[in-house]
């Protein structure tokens, strides 16, 4: 096993290299010679005469180094010292989630239903941690949602923000999922916690770096609907690990939510708008096929971005992607179908998300 492999080490070699974060990985220095099991996690790169290692393999590779680590530059995250000053009492099942958190290595996925607290376990877990912490969030509702939790529950400790023109980095930083996968190659040795809320979304290709560029060994996801169609939750033990515990609506509903039923109404695009939408993406896609361009990693999309604003092909083809994404986000078939909801539940009070 990888905690074995300090001994294969010869002696003269221990506590020599240094370890160090560099864009979104660990990079080995000063090492004469790779242990042969550890070239599963580490490759060589040429340019910098070092090893290269994915930061998120940071907390299973820090104690097999440490023997024969001289220096250790990777983390850059302190202390973070706080309890929650919420006069608020834990249901049982919040206190069962922290603790199969805790049981599994502070690492894992927490699933339980809408309503039902996930972002009260967030905030205990990040002061059990005791590290800095980033929190990252789809929207801006949400951000402005944690931040006052946030600000309610350590009143002391100055928060940081990243999105919706923010970027402010601190201790407790909370950070949309797009600002996030911006900026993690810089920041990501900045948290020993990293807090994942609708962490469905982790798993995309636009986004799975924010995972994978941090070293933070402590990682929490939440999230009531942590499947995905395209199967990629199968990463989420190497993004964030596995699911540690999980309650299902129904298990909930009567002491903690109110009854429900769960119902999905397909919409279907009209013959006009499925003629614009694949047209809009044909042209998107056929720009993108000229450039060679892929949109499934951050780098594409940087690369897409940046091609869009030198020229008027590539303007047109960002503005066929934009158009594409609200004909298939805002199609008035979805309103006739909630005018529909809504007709039939006339007596009842309503809330809807957007």
């Amino acid at each position: 096993g990888v905690y074995q492999l300090a001994s294969e080490l010869d002696a003269t070699q221990q506590a020599h290299a240094e370890l160090r974060f560099d864009k979104g990985t660990l990079l080995l220095e000063h090492c004469a010679q790779l242990p042969t099991a550890l070239s599963a996690y580490f490759t060589f790169d040429p340019r910098v005469n070092a090893y290269r290692a994915p930061a998120h393999y940071y907390a299973d590779l820090i104690k097999p180094l440490r023997p024969w680590l001289r220096r250790n530059r990777a983390p850059y995250y302190g202390k973070l010292l706080q309890t929650p000053a919420l006069q608020v009492q834990l249901y049982p099942h919040q206190k069962e989630a922290l603790q199969h958190w805790h049981a599994a290595g502070r690492r894992g996925l927490v699933v339980l239903p809408t309503g039902a607290g996930k972002t009260l376990v967030g905030l205990f877990a990040l002061s059990a941690a005791r590290r800095d912490t980033l929190i990252v969030v789809p929207t801006l509702d949400l951000l402005h949602q944690w931040y006052a939790l946030a600000r309610a529950a350590f009143p002391d400790l100055e928060l940081g923000l990243m999105g919706g023109g923010y970027h402010e980095i601190c201790s407790l930083t909370i950070a949309t999922y797009d600002s996030a996968a911006r900026h993690i190659d810089r920041l990501g040795n900045r948290f020993g916690l990293l807090i994942c809320d609708e962490a469905h979304h982790l798993p995309a290709e636009f986004y799975r770096c924010i995972a994978e560029f941090s070293l933070a060994p402590y990682r929490l996801g939440l999230s009531a609907t942590p499947e995905r169609g395209d199967n990629k939750h199968l990463d989420f033990p190497t993004l964030l690990g596995p699911v540690v515990y999980r309650k299902t609506p129904q298990e909930l509903a009567g002491d903690v939510l109110a009854p429900f039923q769960v119902r999905t109404i397909p919409v279907e695009l009209s013959p006009s708008e499925r003629l614009d939408y694949e047209r809009l993406l044909a042209e998107r896609n056929n720009f993108l096929r000229e450039n060679n361009i892929r949109l499934g990693s951050l780098e594409g999309w940087n690369r897409f971005v940046m091609r869009s604003a030198g020229t008027s092909a590539g303007r047109r083809a960002m503005l066929a992607h934009r158009e594409a994404r609200r004909i298939a986000h805002a199609a008035p078939a979805k309103l006739r179908a909630l005018a529909a909801v809504l007709g039939s539940h006339r007596t009842e009070k309503t809330v809807i998300f957007t």
